[in-house]
């Protein structure tokens, strides 16, 4: 059975990952917010097993920062697995959800980063494997900026269509 014939609960299975605990707001706002046949996830940062947050700034090779490109990347899975476990924790399975229709990654960087399509490739690659190629590519935006909030290095927000 090919990844794209199966539920999105089993093909999560099937990458034998932990979901980490999901985040409670610490603001005013809400993780996430159903319209219709549409799931809005608020911006999700890499929330960790022990519910710590992993932190740092990406920076190029040449000017290293706190991590390299693939720490960085795998931050954003890790930002991939916290919105998944706001999906299943709030809404009971991966199963209702479609399709990805769109994902804004934000990286915390240097100046001279200029890779960020690919950290957040760890989060699009996530939930490719989660709902197959078809449903889990959707549009996408990746933006560096100069801080996020307490110095994490990747924040995630997702717009999904509901089955």
């Amino acid at each position: 059975m090919s990844i794209d014939t199966l539920s999105p609960e089993a093909a999560f299975a099937q990458l034998n990952l932990n979901l980490p605990p999901a985040p409670r707001p610490l603001g005013v706002y809400k993780p996430y917010l159903i319209d219709g046949k549409y799931l809005y996830v608020s911006g999700h940062g890499p929330v960790q097993d022990d519910k710590s947050l992993i932190i740092g700034r990406i920076g190029t090779d040449a000017n290293p920062a706190d991590m390299n490109m693939e720490e960085g990347k795998l931050a954003a899975r890790q930002v991939g697995l916290t919105i998944l476990s706001t999906i299943q924790t709030h809404l009971g399975s991966l199963d209702r959800v479609k399709r990805v229709i769109k994902v804004l990654g934000m990286v915390n960087c240097t100046p001279d980063f200029e890779r960020h399509p690919f950290i957040i490739n760890g989060c699009s690659e996530l939930f490719a494997q989660v709902w197959g190629e078809e449903n889990g590519i959707g549009v996408r935006s990746a933006v560096g900026f100069g801080s996020l909030p307490d110095n994490i290095p990747v924040e995630i927000e997702a717009l999904f269509e509901l089955v």
